[in-house]
């Protein structure tokens, strides 16, 4: 993630897009629970499954791999990385955004700053070995991965595709590389082709990513063409997430010149998309291309339109601007790949709320991922705290609306990258013991002790099954509720966290034939 910001204002209105390649569009006849069924493509301004059915990605990053880590931030904690993910998938984000540097992908990269202990699955493991054990993973929680190629190598970001250092051959090489790695997996939807392009030089003296300027060296839309084509020629049922660049000439707007024709309008890294409609990417499959800006807040940058006397009403009409009309013009759909801050600034809490308000509610709004679950995220910090455990509640309540929880998931299997070995959270990573204490006609009151044998939990819960016709009379130890045969008893707020090797103990009253619970489950892990 850069963190530099160009301010200036934007223009009120875009012209509307022309030129654009005719696609088959597939009208949506459903709505997907989670993340839907096989591959996904687009259809309008909307993300569907292969079913036809809308889906909405509501997701966060966990970056790391684009560091000198080469590997996810956050395994040097006391926290299994399993028991992150599942954090996640229970919070409601149902993809994850993935940042690698293509030093992570060399043969001999090494991963550090893992906490063996905890993580003992993950000694002596290659990154691209990590990152295969997490994708399976999180294929068994019902999310999907984003691969982000964040950085050319571990040292910074760069405002073009390609360094001295990395070739645009080697990028692209290397996509092909990941594409056909995860060829079958539908767990792995797409490639967010570069991090962030932005400008360099000053307007008119621009050496950095422009859109539309022709020139091949920098056009970053002819760029997102070659790699994006490559990559469906390996694996034709990918998403290409392309982000915007800064400036649409490449270069710094120079408004101190006295010459206002060659002023512009800037705006966050990889989040100006105004010449995308007049500019449209073209891919060789249709129904594959997402566009995919970033927005940030003051924690950021402090940019100009935060002081505006009409904030944050003169907000969407920005969005508009910049990328929002592609969504609004039914041109393609919108993944906002990177938004958030630390919100210790009021503005920011403002801006946050009224950005999840413009991408809409429901499976119909925009796609996201949220930067981010790291702690460590220096200007804007993560959903998750620094014990890499408990969880911003701030920022949770905000995005919690906006949220589609992931929906089953595949079952672990063993071979290589495409299934690679079992990672789920086994049996018997959590006991049960049930004691019924009384009966009477027509009903019973028992008490449920669960023991965590894994890593620390917050918040916990736990769920089990009754037979039809047994209902819930009352519960104590937590907040315990009933929807069909299922039973949910959710950590209380007195007592969000159970740490491994801690017990709590449920009781309730039931209506019915006494029954013992079954099924009985703590956060993902069934229990023995």
């Amino acid at each position: 993630m850069s963190r530099r910001a160009l301010a200036s204002a934007l223009a009120a209105a875009f012209t509307a897009a022309a030129g654009l390649l005719v696609a088959i569009v597939i009208a949506p006849s459903a709505h997907a629970a989670g993340t839907g069924t096989g591959y996904l493509r687009t259809s309008g301004n909307k993300i569907i499954d292969s079913t036809g059915a809308t889906v909405r990605l509501t997701g966060i990053n966990w970056f790391g791999m684009e560091t000198d880590n080469k590997t996810f931030h956050g395994l040097w904690s006391s926290n299994p990385w399993r028991s992150q993910l599942d954090t996640m998938a229970r919070l409601g984000y149902n993809t994850l955004r993935i940042p690698y540097s293509n030093d992570a992908l060399k043969p001999d990269a090494a991963a550090n700053s893992i906490n063996t202990a905890v993580n003992p699955d993950l000694l002596g493991l290659s990154p691209l070995q990590i990152l295969d054990k997490v994708i399976e993973y999180v294929g068994t929680k019902g999310m999907r991965v984003i691969l982000d190629r964040h950085r050319p190598t571990s040292a910074g970001q760069s405002a073009l595709w390609y360094t001295p250092a990395v070739s645009e051959t080697t990028w692209i090489n290397d996509w092909k590389m990941l594409a056909q790695r995860y060829a079958g997996n539908t767990t792995v939807i797409g490639a967010d082709l570069h991090n962030e392009p932005h400008a360099e030089g000053t307007n008119p003296n621009a050496t950095g990513a422009c859109w539309g300027c022709g020139d091949i060296n920098r056009d970053w839309r002819l760029a997102a063409e070659r790699a994006g084509n490559a990559i469906l020629g390996v694996q034709p049922n990918w998403l290409i997430f392309v982000e915007g660049v800064s400036c649409p000439s490449g270069g710094l707007s120079n408004v101190w010149d006295n010459d206002p024709s060659n002023d512009e309008s800037c705006g966050w890294w990889g989040g100006n998309l105004s010449k995308a409609g007049e500019f449209p990417v073209r891919l060789s499959v249709a129904n594959r291309l997402v566009y995919s800006p970033h927005e940030y807040a003051t924690s950021v940058y402090h940019q100009d339109w935060f002081d505006e006397p009409d904030y944050p009403a003169n907000m969407p009409a920005l969005w508009d601007g910049f990328w929002g009309y592609l969504y609004k013009q039914n041109i393609a759909p919108i993944m906002m790949g990177e938004f958030g801050s630390t919100l210790t600034n009021p503005i920011d809490k403002v801006w946050l709320q009224e950005l999840m308000k413009y991408t809409g509610t429901g499976v119909d709004g925009m796609s996201f991922t949220y930067w981010s679950w790291n702690p460590n995220s220096g200007d804007t910090g993560g959903i998750a705290l620094d014990d890499w455990t408990n969880i911003n509640t701030e920022k949770q309540a905000i995005l919690q609306p906006y949220l589609i929880a992931p929906v089953g998931g595949t079952s672990p299997t063993s071979g290589g990258p495409t299934g690679g070995s079992t990672t789920g959270p086994p049996p018997g990573a959590c006991t049960a013991t049930y004691t019924q204490t009384n009966a009477w006609n027509g009903g019973f009151q028992g008490s449920l002790t669960v023991t965590n044998t894994g890593g620390t939990l917050n918040p916990w819960n736990v769920v089990w099954t009754w037979p039809s016709g047994v209902t819930l009379g009352s519960g104590w130890n937590a907040t315990v509720t009933q929807s069909g045969t299922t039973v949910t008893a959710a950590a209380p707020s007195w007592s969000p966290s159970l740490a491994g090797g801690a017990s709590v103990t449920i009781g309730f009253t039931a209506n019915g034939t006494a029954s013992p619970p079954a099924s009985v489950r703590l956060n993902s892990a069934t229990c023995s």
